[in-house]
């Protein structure tokens, strides 16, 4: 490999140009070469917006490219698992996005995968290699013992259309939204056991608004909150309690369109802010230094099982099924 990880990016999805392509523009260490699509004139219509210079009709023709080195995975979430598998084989790194597969059985078969193969395999929470997030981390000592960590993502989407709604596709605002929501209250409070959770349903098997309460073996408790269509229209947060004062962020998970941060200790508060660049590129930075520096990295394959677990045990306490993979 060289000195630059050269990337291609699976399907001409809308997130690709500002969660990788502007990013790559801006890093000396990538490069994305490649975009493969069903669709050969959206792929082309893709690489000619954003400077790319090879075209694939076939996600396998691209993965199979010898000068591709890494594979950026942004494909609906019933396809992230069989995607990535498909990569691994073929020797490429991964850079996927969450949530990182179906359910967390096909999760523990990419990240079993993903530790034989001794390859690169991130799941994109680019926010949490933003400084706000690291941020957040570094101050909860100063808490005292946990009692109540909480994380809401809650969005519009109308779109019923959406691809988000739908069940073949392993839709649902958990997935989507809430994956984001579980993965903040981990980070913050360690693994919880599901106590309870309700939803409001897009239809028979698809959430558009799930809460879920949760319990730490330490003892403190936890809750998620996320939507995609409720009348939480637009609610980005993450908030924990502590013995000794109180962490209240806004926007922990796209800080680089503002963001605050808050603690209060002893009846003062002092806030912290972290600048505008973008997560993405935090995250681009991270996985390039991982592939070519061996460098960790904290959302590993292993580490998105322990997210989808959650997230399965939260379907299971709502009374729905837990999502399948995309045949």
């Amino acid at each position: 490999m060289s000195d630059r990880v050269r990337i291609g990016v699976l399907g001409a999805a809308a997130i690709a140009p500002a969660a990788l392509v502007k990013p790559a523009l801006k890093s000396s260490a990538a490069e994305v070469v490649a975009v493969a699509a069903r669709d050969p004139e959206r792929a082309r219509a893709f690489a000619d917006k954003n400077l790319v210079p090879k075209v694939f009709d076939d996600y396998q023709a691209l993965i199979d490219d010898p000068d591709v080195d890494a594979v950026y995975n942004p494909l609906p979430n019933g396809l992230h698992g069989k995607w990535t598998l498909k990569a691994l084989a073929a020797g490429k790194h991964v850079l996927c996005e969450k949530p990182f597969a179906a359910n967390s059985e096909e999760a523990e078969r990419v990240a079993d995968a993903a530790e034989a193969s001794g390859l690169v395999v991130m799941e994109a929470f680019h926010y949490r290699y933003h400084p706000l997030a690291r941020r957040m981390v570094e101050v909860l000592p100063e808490l005292g013992a946990l009692r109540h960590v909480e994380a809401r993502m809650c969005f519009p989407l109308p779109r019923f259309s959406n691809i988000r709604y739908d069940w073949d596709l392993a839709g649902g605002a958990l997935m989507d939204a809430g994956c984001y929501a579980v993965n903040a209250v981990r980070m913050l409070g360690g693994e919880p056991e599901v106590r309870s959770a309700r939803v409001r349903l897009r239809n028979r098997k698809v959430d558009r608004a799930v809460k879920a309460d949760l319990v730490f073996p330490e003892g403190h408790v936890g809750f998620v909150h996320a939507s995609l269509w409720s009348g939480a229209v637009l609610k980005l947060s993450a908030r924990v309690i502590g013995e000794k004062g109180e962490l209240r962020v806004v926007n922990p998970f796209m800080p680089q369109f503002g963001h605050r941060m808050a603690v209060r200790l002893d009846g003062h508060t002092r806030n912290e802010r972290f600048g505008w660049k973008p997560s993405y590129r935090y995250q681009l930075d991270a996985f390039t230094d991982a592939v070519l520096h061996g460098k960790p990295f904290p959302t590993t394959a292993r580490d998105a099982v322990a997210n989808m677990k959650v997230v399965d045990a939260i379907y299971r306490a709502a009374g729905l099924p837990v999502r399948v993979p995309t045949v």
